[in-house]
């Protein structure tokens, strides 16, 4: 009858399992950058990204994707002289102060997330790159750099960070 190795219940149980794990997912396939800002929250991935969506909104960013079930956030490209989103494809008058923010939120210990938050600006446009190749981190001083700070102690202040214990 040709049921293969597994049987009929374990080929059934195969395709169940295949069906199950979708390899989909919002987050970019490229890491941040090196110098991104790193805490640790005492929340889960799903609240930090939640309120990370929260706090960047009230910043006036407009949010391109977030998604909680991944982890993961993505601005608009944000101008920080007129405090203006602009989509991908719009044309961004300063390039110097324009910058997009991403966030990672990871599982760290049950209840705690590590997250990640990237801050990237383009020094230059060119239609035939992809656009993670021209993105590069701005300078510590730089008002998008100090953006993602605000956004790091918001989030420390509502979500809070583990405590040390000592002896």
């Amino acid at each position: 009858m040709g049921r293969g190795p597994l049987g009929l219940r374990g080929g059934v149980a195969v395709s169940v399992l295949v069906v199950g794990c979708s390899p989909a997912t919002t987050r970019p396939d490229f890491r941040p950058f090196p110098q991104a800002l790193t805490t640790v929250l005492t929340a889960p991935p799903e609240r930090a990204i939640s309120a990370a969506d929260s706090v960047v909104r009230a910043f006036g960013v407009r949010v391109k994707q977030v998604s909680v079930l991944d982890g993961y956030l993505e601005t608009d490209w944000y101008d920080t002289g007129t405090q203006r989103s602009f989509r991908d494809r719009e044309r961004v008058p300063d390039l110097q102060r324009a910058v997009k923010l991403r966030c990672w939120a990871d599982p760290y210990v049950p209840g705690e997330s590590s997250l990640t938050i990237e801050v990237a600006y383009r020094p230059r446009i060119d239609p035939s790159r992809v656009e993670r190749d021209l993105e590069t981190v701005p300078p510590d001083s730089s008002p998008g750099r100090g953006l993602a700070q605000r956004l790091l102690d918001e989030l420390k202040k509502r979500l809070g960070t583990p405590q040390l214990v000592t002896p």
